[in-house]
């Protein structure tokens, strides 16, 4: 399936991209429009695009919005997207401080692609990585069990 987003990807549009080619297309192809441009290809499905079924929603992130639209129950997934949510929302409470430096990282990383899709293929290393020391830190302890 082709999804398509606003060029000039940042924290959120990144996390998407990686979670939708890790957990729900694997063979999804990217295709990007300029940014505020409401005219997107027909065979494309749109996110991060206000209007488009996976875009921002009561105020949390479009990574949010994907992991609940397709019923990911993951806790790790969860956890991931509430530090997207602070990095690329607005928020009163910060609980996650890893999410200021998430946000950094992919800008970053934009700014040192050619383009879009360098800059998501270089995402996927950084969500990933995340995503793999989110699920050590979840692992309860040797000898105990989780509450």
């Amino acid at each position: 399936m082709k999804w398509v987003t606003w060029e000039n990807v940042g924290v959120d549009r990144m996390a998407c991209a990686w979670l939708i080619r890790r957990f729900i297309d694997e063979n999804a192809q990217f295709l990007f429009v300029p940014a505020g441009s409401d005219q997107l290809p027909q065979d494309a499905e749109g996110f991060d695009i206000p209007g488009t079924p996976y875009s921002h929603y009561r105020g949390h992130c479009s990574f949010h919005t994907l992991l609940h639209s397709f019923g990911l129950k993951d806790p790790v997934l969860h956890r991931l997207s509430r530090i997207v949510d602070e990095a690329d929302t607005l928020q009163e409470i910060m609980l996650e401080p890893i999410a200021a430096g998430l946000d950094a990282i992919c800008q970053g990383l934009r700014m040192t692609s050619d383009n879009d899709h360098e800059a998501l293929e270089k995402g996927y290393m950084i969500c990933e990585a995340l995503y793999v020391q989110l699920a050590v830190e979840d692992l309860p302890a040797p000898g105990r069990s989780r509450v």
